[in-house]
């Protein structure tokens, strides 16, 4: 066994990262080499992303890891799902869709029309998100003149190689990927409208893509490698939950939570669709069936309106640490209630859901907060049985990975409300995740290694903290 260094380039909704993971004899360790902020900008047709701004901080955090380690072996992309960048002439055609703008309701209209939800849940195995790639496609005007959609990750990549393609993890969770075949369903997107040309090879995690161009290079100052990992950020995190038991569950959480269990095959039942459940390509063929509940984007929206009301920044920890002292009934709402799913006025959008509950508003911040957090929680809660039922198995424990696992309260909220010893950390599971791949991929855990062989690596580097449900 050996090792090396690579970077990986991290996207989220409202911020990115480019990260250097060091591999050495099996140890592992992450350092921060570059941070940017990300979010969506209004624009006269709507929202979007400013990729340009996006792309340009990538290829500087690409430039200071280099400077900081000239023998990068590799470089790996990780991102959110859903949104794309039409390409035509090898140029990026505009800056993406957000995909929380409004455009998305008509495509729903539009597809549901031609394929109703049941038929394409049986096609696709994807819980129902009105953001979903194929929705967004039902409304572009420019597919028929694009050469490639390409997702955000696989945009990436082209810019920094010129390579077109689509890596397998992300790809499913367009719509348009056959959930028991794994490639295009190519009679699906005729049936639609979407060209099959415009729909790139598929690639699995761990391919080599190629080298950077020469421009990328001369900007970069070294001639990496592009090496696919689970580009999809949850794909790439489930590669680094170190989960100990066959019948464990796993949260991803950050600006949403990811809540499922890992299978070898998929689940597709009329139950399962009710449910909406999703059925996402997972690295080495796993299924990552799982159903999306609002996270922390919750309590991130709620001290944003509150930071603008008070001209000042709130001290989170301090906030938090407040919200545990609340003591009394904690009055609850449904995190996935849609009408808190766009940016906006957070708290009064929640204290409006709670009064035509009937439920009172807290009269706090740090009790507001302490609402927030036992209300995602308690979606967590409810997620993680139905994911047992759904599946057959009998929940024993819960890994909760990802920024959600910093966040003491939540992690203690989730275990008493499932009654489940919850397991928390890495925090960094993503950008992990990513590392372990392009490792894998450089022979450094052997060419053969088991993402079992990956997660007992991540255990011991970055031992999880336990949480046990409390009585009461």
């Amino acid at each position: 066994m050996t090792g090396g260094v690579v970077a990986a380039v991290d996207l989220g909704a409202t911020s990115g990262r480019v990260m250097l993971g060091y591999v050495d004899d099996g140890m592992l360790r992450l350092e921060a080499v570059a941070r940017f902020p990300n979010g969506p900008v209004p624009g006269p047709d709507g929202l979007h992303w400013d990729f340009t701004r996006l792309y340009a901080h990538i290829l500087d955090g690409l430039r200071d890891a280099v400077a900081r380690e000239p023998g990068l072996a590799s470089v790996g992309i990780d991102s959110w799902a859903v949104d794309y960048g039409l390409v035509h002439s090898g140029e990026l055609v505009g800056e993406p869709f957000h995909y929380r703008d409004e455009r998305t309701q008509q495509g729903v209209e539009r597809v549901h029309a031609i394929e109703p939800f049941a038929d394409l849940y049986r096609r696709n195995g994807l819980q129902f998100l009105p953001f979903n790639t194929l929705y967004q496609y039902a409304t572009e005007s420019g597919l028929t003149d694009a050469e490639a959609a390409l997702l955000i990750p696989d945009l990436v990549a082209f810019l920094l190689t010129g390579a077109r393609v689509a890596e397998r993890t992300n790809a499913s969770t367009t719509g348009l990927v056959d959930v028991r075949t794994g490639q295009w369903d190519l009679e699906l997107a005729e049936r639609l409208g979407v060209p099959a040309s415009i729909l790139p090879s598929l690639v699995d995690p761990g391919t080599r893509i190629g080298a950077l161009s020469r421009g990328a290079c001369e900007h970069v100052g070294a001639p990496l490698e592009v090496v696919a990992v689970g580009s999809h950020d949850t794909a790439s995190a489930i590669v680094a939950v170190p989960l100990s038991s066959p019948n464990a569950a796993y949260i991803s959480c950050g600006t949403w939570g990811l809540v499922g269990v890992e299978l070898d095959e998929p689940v597709v039942t009329d139950e399962a669709r009710e449910a909406n459940f999703t059925n996402e390509g997972g690295v080495d063929g796993r299924v990552r069936f799982l159903h999306n509940v609002t996270g922390l984007w919750l309590l991130s929206e709620s001290v944003r309106a509150w930071e603008a009301a008070d001209g000042a920044a709130i001290d989170l920890p301090q906030l938090l640490e407040a919200a545990a002292s609340v003591d009394g009934e904690i009055p609850l709402f449904d995190a996935d209630d849609p009408r808190l799913s766009a940016p906006g006025d957070m708290p009064a959008r929640i204290a409006a859901v709670l009064g035509e509950a009937g439920v009172p508003v807290p009269a706090t911040r740090a009790a507001f907060a302490r609402t927030i957090v036992e209300s995602i929680a308690a979606a967590f809660a409810r997620t993680v049985h139905t994911a047992g039922r759904l599946t057959g198995r009998d929940i024993d424990v819960v890994h909760l990975v990802g920024g959600g696992a910093l966040n003491r309260l939540l992690c203690q909220a989730a275990a008493d409300r499932s009654g489940l010893p919850v397991l928390a950390g890495p925090v960094e599971a993503t950008a992990l995740g990513n590392v372990l791949v392009q490792a894998r991929a450089h022979g450094w855990f052997g060419a053969d290694a088991s993402l079992e062989t990956l997660r007992e690596a991540v255990a011991a580097a970055f031992p999880p903290v336990r949480y046990e449900p409390r009585a009461g």
